[in-house]
C-alpha cells in the first residue's frame, strides 16, 4: 500500500480507475435491476415484493464494508502513518452513509408488506440504523477536525471503535430472535435459488464498483483541495 502514498502516483491510477468502476458500475446496476425488476420471478412466499432485495442487499452490503473500510484505513492512519489513508477514511463516509441509509428505506418498503409495518424495533434493523448514527458521528467528527485533507487522530480511533457494530449486524440474526430472515449466502453455499441468485450478484457487484468510484472521485476531490490550499498559502507567503 505504501507503493501508493505518493499522491501523484495514486492519482494516476485513480483517474483511468474512477472511469471504469463508474461505467462497468452503471451497466452492471441497469442489468441487473432490469432483470431482476422486470424478468425474474415471483417469490413463493413474497410475491413481488422480493424485488426490493436486488437493492436492499447490495445497499446493505456496501454500508458494512463502507465502515470496514474506515476502520481499515484508520488503523493504517494511526499505525503506519500511511499518507492517504486519513483521506481514503473521509472519502468513504459520506456514501457510507448514503448507501445506509438506501438501505434502511428499501428495507422499510420491504418490511410494510412482509411483516405489515414499516419499521420494527428488530436486533438487524436497530444495529444497521445504529450504523447510521455512527456515519453522521464519523462525518461531524472529521468535519470538527479541521484538518480537510484528513481526520484527527480521535476521528481515526473512533472509527476502529465503530467497527464492534459490524460483526453485531452480521450476527444479530442469530444471536436474537428476529423476524429478519436468517443469511441466505455463508460460506458454506446459498439457500437462494439461481433465478434470484444471479441478477442479485450482478447487482452486488455492479454497487460495489459504483462506491468504489464514488470513493475515488471523492478522494481525487479531496487532493486537489489541499493542492490548491497550499497553492494559495504560497501566494499568500510571497
Amino acid at each position: 500500500m505504501h507503493a501508493f502514498a505518493n499522491p501523484t502516483r495514486f492519482l494516476n491510477l485513480a483517474r483511468p480507475l474512477t472511469f471504469w468502476f463508474l461505467v462497468g458500475g452503471i451497466l452492471l446496476v441497469l442489468f441487473g435491476s432490469a432483470y431482476g425488476l422486470l424478468y425474474a420471478p415471483e417469490d413463493r412466499l413474497m410475491g413481488d415484493s422480493v424485488r426490493i432485495l436486488y437493492i436492499h442487499v447490495p445497499t446493505v452490503w456496501l454500508a458494512m464494508g463502507g465502515w470496514t473500510a474506515i476502520a481499515i484505513a484508520s488503523v493504517m492512519q494511526i499505525v503506519w502513518r500511511h499518507p492517504l489513508a486519513a483521506v481514503a477514511a473521509r472519502a468513504v463516509a459520506v456514501p457510507g452513509a448514503l448507501f445506509t441509509a438506501l438501505g434502511l428505506i428499501t428495507g422499510s418498503i420491504w418490511a410494510r408488506p412482509t411483516w405489515g409495518t414499516w419499521w420494527v424495533w428488530d436486533g438487524r434493523v436497530t444495529s444497521v440504523l445504529v450504523l447510521f448514527f455512527l456515519y453522521l458521528a464519523y462525518i461531524a467528527l472529521a468535519n470538527a477536525s479541521g484538518d480537510k485533507g484528513g481526520v484527527s487522530r480521535v476521528t481515526a480511533i473512533f472509527g476502529i471503535v465503530g467497527a464492534i457494530n459490524i460483526p453485531i449486524i452480521n450476527r444479530s440474526v442469530v444471536w436474537w430472535n428476529s423476524l429478519h430472515q436468517p443469511a441466505s449466502i455463508t460460506t458454506s453455499g446459498s439457500s437462494i435459488d439461481s433465478a434470484f441468485l444471479w441478477p442479485l450478484m450482478v447487482n452486488v457487484i455492479g454497487f460495489s464498483l459504483l462506491f468504489g468510484a464514488i470513493v475515488l472521485m471523492r478522494m481525487r476531490g479531496i487532493l486537489a483541495e489541499i493542492k490548491v490550499e497550499a497553492r494559495l498559502r504560497r501566494m499568500a507567503a510571497e
